[in-house]
């Protein structure tokens, strides 16, 4: 455990969830009016990063816990909706767009669970599907050894027939999900990456073989799997490594639990780049053949994305031949030269994504 620090907002230092954290952790703990002085600490760090992934900030989510995915009308998206249940991450990834996205970069948990209760009980009574996720803005279980969100969660979506969670990791906390009685309405997902780029790239994360364990232990236990092979880096002899962990995975798990398995190149906005200079001085990714995207992200030169998801998809539709895949903000032009179709502008992702998910979780649309 790397958290040293732990702040309060006063405003919920009487909160039973505060309370319940604060004897889990077991650190010193300052309650705070204004978080103003917990920022500044931060910023004046030679590290702002790795100093506020030291400090866990207990406080309060003032704004939605539901969010639409922050897509761009560019490239296609999949109208996924974030659960904003935290932020930031315990681990330390070269890529991560967290880095510079937060200012400044602080763990914060929100404990008013009041409040996030009564958003969902709203989203469950639309008629539509949802599909609901934790992992947009921090890694879905790291949050697993001193709280009971996942527990809270995983039950609360079992009630209903409506929506999906999705739990999106790349650690192997899942000891919590064991026993639940889930109902089949929770995605346990994984995002996966090449061993080499998993060494250099992503710090106290879990390995590949790792991973891939603890997504076919879900798997025993009945949970709907994902897998997001996302953000690829492209280096040389990349291909034969990715075919290598698509072999794998396909090894362990099963098609048929696989709701979708999602791909993206890696993309970034400009500002990372200097952090990941100074951060991850050994990382090269950076510095690829990369031009500017309709979005304002630097993204890989276009042909050099399409020849690696068609190699990508061809692997996968060769192993399972029904399986749901999708990329993760790409335009028309790479799905029609990847995947031979493109999806209807009018929110065909979404509802593609929406029938895997009525199929594999049982909902009833």
């Amino acid at each position: 455990m790397i958290i040293k620090k732990m702040f309060i907002d006063a405003n919920i230092a009487s909160h039973p969830d505060t309370e319940r954290i604060r004897r889990q952790l077991d650190l010193p703990a300052e309650t705070v009016d204004d978080p103003a002085s917990i920022y500044q600490w931060i910023n004046n760090a030679a590290d702002p990063v790795s100093r506020g992934k030291q400090v866990l900030y207990l406080t309060r989510n003032k704004g939605d816990f539901l969010k639409p995915c922050p897509g761009t009308r560019e490239y296609m998206c999949c109208d996924y909706q974030i659960l904003h249940v935290a932020s930031f991450c315990t681990m330390d990834c070269s890529y991560c767009i967290l880095q510079s996205y937060f200012h400044p970069p602080l763990l914060q948990f929100f404990v008013n669970r009041e409040e996030l209760d009564a958003e969902l009980t709203g989203l469950f009574q639309k008629e539509t599907i949802s599909r609901v996720g934790t992992g947009e803005f921090t890694d879905s279980l790291i949050w697993e050894k001193w709280t009971d969100l996942t527990d809270y969660l995983v039950t609360r979506f079992s009630i209903q027939d409506k929506a999906v969670l999705e739990l999106k990791t790349k650690t192997v906390s899942i000891e919590g999900l064991h026993g639940l009685d889930h109902r089949r309405k929770t995605i346990l997902s994984w995002s996966l990456n090449t061993p080499a780029v998993m060494k250099r790239e992503e710090r106290r994360t879990a390995s590949l073989d790792a991973r891939l364990t603890a997504a076919a232990r879900c798997q025993e236990w009945g949970y709907p799997l994902a897998f997001h092979f996302d953000p690829m880096i492209i280096y040389n002899g990349c291909e034969t490594d990715y075919r290598k962990v698509v072999k794998q995975l396909f090894q362990r798990i099963r098609p048929e639990n696989i709701v979708w398995i999602s791909l993206g190149t890696f993309r970034f906005m400009p500002a990372l780049k200097p952090v990941i200079a100074q951060r991850f001085p050994g990382s090269k990714i950076a510095y690829g053949e990369f031009i500017t995207g309709l979005d304002n992200k630097m993204r890989y030169f276009k042909p050099l994305r399409i020849a690696l998801y068609r190699l990508m998809v061809d692997w996968i539709r060769e192993a399972a031949p029904e399986v749901t895949v999708y990329f993760c903000m790409e335009d028309k032009e790479v799905w029609e030269k990847t995947m031979g179709w493109v999806p209807s502008p009018d929110g065909g992702l979404g509802r593609m994504l929406d029938k895997s998910a009525t199929n594999i979780c049982d909902l009833k649309p």
